[in-house]
């Protein structure tokens, strides 16, 4: 009975291997005849969200645009435009926070620094609007906390859990 379970799980996982490598392919293929030709309209558009801070005392959810990706050494789109909305939750003197962090390539295309983007929403019920663009966009990623109205987020938001990805460059 042994035997019979190895060879039956041997050819189970000969199968697999033999259907991974096609969806493998499919998957990489150009969906448009544009694609393939390597044009540089919008390449990546879409909505992201809601995403809540934990405890569900804020959220955020938008959309991003990018164009004109470039697949040098280091790709990178020439531009992405990230919008959406903020909200607080919280009816006491806590606000809601929408933390990007956006990673770019340098002007000489070999280093991929990042910074913070922070949008503060501290009115309860009446979510805040923002928009804004970053040239030769790397990576986007978000982070949604509740905390204290500041100048920049605290350090908890910005290292305590994890960054969700919205966007990367391939």
């Amino acid at each position: 009975m042994t035997i019979s379970r190895l060879l039956a799980g041997t050819a189970l996982a000969t199968a697999l291997l033999s259907i991974v490598p096609a969806t493998a392919q499919a998957a990489t293929a150009p969906a448009t005849p544009q694609a393939a030709a390597g044009t540089t309209a919008a390449q990546g558009a879409g909505p992201w969200g809601t995403y809540y801070a934990p405890g569900r005392k804020a959220k955020a959810n938008g959309s991003l645009t990018v164009s004109g990706e470039d697949h040098a050494d280091i790709p990178a789109a020439e531009r992405g435009r990230i919008s959406g909305k903020v909200y607080d939750l919280t009816r006491g003197p806590s606000c809601g926070w929408a933390v990007f962090r956006l990673t770019y390539r340098t002007a000489d295309g070999k280093n991929l620094p990042f910074k913070h983007r922070s949008i503060v929403d501290c009115s309860y019920g009446t979510p805040k609007s923002f928009a804004f663009t970053q040239r030769d966009l790397y990576q986007v990623e978000l982070k949604v906390c509740s905390g204290a109205k500041a100048t920049k987020p605290s350090l908890n938001c910005l290292y305590a859990g994890t960054w969700k990805v919205l966007y990367v460059s391939k």
